[in-house]
């Protein structure tokens, strides 16, 4: 053993340059972090990438060599991570401006393209999170602009946050990510002057519905009454040329019914007597009529 070794601040010195070697050459990959292992900058592997449908145990995670002091490992999360996006301000279809507050799920499935996009070596997830913000908001304002209000609150709205999604994804794989969700939170009307505008223009809307429903309603009823009359006419037609007699004589005697309360309704308060004598044209069916 040389003489210097038996030195113990020589053999210290010794073991913590040696540590420090060891920390700058070996680094351990866990399940949950892709590596991109830079040298002067450049990049040259990646390590542990996720890919669809990988087991657990053969992602390529464990320790790993690296030139000491020359490469440099930047961490990228390989789980799904968020986005938020608050107070957006869309327009919709029937112009109601709402305030939107919404958030995509996203993974990095290009660790690579996500460093050199955003030229970050640390913390690159939240940088490309920042990046994904504004295209989120433009994708919302895009699609909720082809769309009424009324959309949010129907079952269309899972068509409308798929389409969102389909486009926003088509964005975000500049940045080597990949769209998992978009979700809105909630949809408001403004507070103030624009949001009893709003509601003074839907109530309008809805009015306006509503009379030409109304009115539909009631030029349908015109039509059916008068296809009855009309039948009832026809019926009336073809029984008073069958029998003339019979038809006069069913008349009248519905004529009676009424008039003498033999149909068992009250006369009216205040009714006139009515004083005939036997000899009277409207009574003829008692005697007979004209047979």
């Amino acid at each position: 053993m040389p003489v210097w070794l038996r030195n113990p601040v020589a053999a210290g010195l010794l073991a913590l340059a040696l540590v420090i070697v060891a920390a700058a050459t070996f680094a351990i990959v866990p399940e949950t972090q892709q590596a991109v292992v830079l040298r002067l900058n450049n990049p040259v592997r990646l390590i542990n990438q996720w890919q669809p449908g990988q087991s657990i145990g053969r992602t390529g995670a464990g320790v790993i060599a690296r030139i000491p002091f020359v490469d440099k490992i930047v961490w990228v999360d390989k789980r799904v991570l968020d986005a938020d996006l608050d107070n957006t301000l869309v327009l919709s279809t029937d112009q109601l401006r709402l305030n939107v507050d919404a958030f995509a799920r996203f993974r990095i499935v290009d660790p690579l393209r996500a460093v050199t996009s955003t030229g970050s070596t640390s913390n690159t997830e939240e940088r490309v999170a920042d990046q994904l913000r504004p295209l989120l908001g433009t994708a919302l304002r895009n699609e909720l602009g082809k769309v009424p209000f009324a959309t949010l609150l129907s079952p269309e709205r899972g068509r409308v946050m798929d389409e969102i999604q389909e486009s926003l994804g088509r964005s975000a794989k500049q940045y080597g990510a990949e769209i998992v969700d978009v979700r809105i939170k909630h949809a408001d009307l403004p507070d103030g002057s624009p949001l009893e505008s709003a509601l003074q223009r839907m109530r309008t809307a809805r009015q306006q519905e509503a009379n030409t429903i109304r009115a539909q309603g009631q030029k349908q009823a015109q039509i059916v009454r008068a296809e009855a009359d009309a039948q009832a006419a026809r019926i009336y037609a073809d029984a008073f040329s069958k029998d003339a007699d019979f038809y006069d004589f069913y008349r009248a005697m519905q004529s009676y019914r009424h008039t003498f309360g033999a149909d068992g309704g009250q006369p009216p308060e205040g009714s006139t007597n009515i004083i005939m004598s036997p000899n009277n044209g409207y009574l003829r069916e008692f005697e007979g009529g004209r047979r």
